[in-house]
């Protein structure tokens, strides 16, 4: 008896934990030191379609390195969670 309680404490306790991880949002803020807006492209490094001013608030969903082993991330606007486009993670400030 015991152990059924605690093991149901423990699942309990253990999808609470899971469900705040998931509703925790990780966001970061465009930091181009170039005083230029940041592009935004089509894939790593790829062609350019727009740009996105510093100071901008965005989450990661994806990321992904090129072939000279630069790091890009795939990020969305924050508040809507619409797909911006892949930028440099170095100009990210997270």
């Amino acid at each position: 008896m015991i152990h059924r309680a605690l093991l149901g404490a423990l699942s309990g306790a253990a999808l609470l934990l899971a469900a705040g991880a998931a509703s925790a949002q990780t966001f970061c803020y465009v930091s181009d030191p170039t005083g230029t807006p940041l592009n935004i492209r089509i894939e790593p490094n790829g062609r350019v379609v727009g740009v996105i001013a510093n100071g901008t608030q965005v989450t990661i969903s994806e990321s992904r390195r090129d072939e000279r082993g630069r790091l890009w991330v795939f990020v969305r606007n924050l508040d809507t969670n619409q797909g911006i486009g892949w930028v440099y993670r170095n100009f990210l400030n997270c």
